[in-house]
């Protein structure tokens, strides 16, 4: 007879791996902010490993689609060499707007898993039918650290 010990569960040590993903999407919402672009970022991961990067960087190539999902999505077909991300995962700091969340349906993403919601220009606010039937939706994930960059960064900036 085997005799389980729940208090010792190895698995509760092992950190939730959306929090960890979302983390690095956050390193690179900072670099944006210190930038001083919007400070959003994103990764797309595949297979356990990061394959695209990006941060808002539409001050700096002053180019209004240089969104951070955008950066990233290149980034990772690039890594991949093809444009579907069909096995992947994208994370990002805020809710996509329609502009990514179309890229998004056209990268045919299988998960996108976001921070803090967009009240004024996220893609769930103009039409939630936007992303690709099979891609999958997390949100809430770090939402206070995402939303708190955002907030100071806008609140610097009236």
């Amino acid at each position: 007879m085997k005799i389980y010990n729940f208090e010792d569960d190895p698995l509760a040590a092992v950190p939730n791996i959306d929090e960890q993903y979302m983390q690095e999407a956050l390193k690179l919402a900072k670099r944006a902010l210190a930038e001083d672009e919007i400070p959003i970022g994103a990764i797309v991961v595949a297979n356990g490993k990061i394959i695209g990067k990006g941060y808002n960087l539409t001050e700096k190539l002053n180019d209004v689609t240089a969104h951070a999902e955008m950066q990233a999505f290149t980034a990772a077909a690039n890594f991949l060499g093809g444009k579907y991300l069909k096995d992947c995962t994208l994370y990002v700091t805020i809710e996509p707007c329609v502009m990514c969340a179309g890229a998004s349906y056209w990268t045919q993403i299988s998960k996108i898993v976001y921070g803090a919601k967009e009240p004024k220009r996220g893609y769930s606010t103009i039409h939630d039918k936007i992303l690709h039937p099979k891609t999958t939706v997390i949100s809430g994930v770090l939402e206070e650290q995402c939303k708190e960059l955002m907030t100071s960064f806008f609140k610097n900036k009236r």
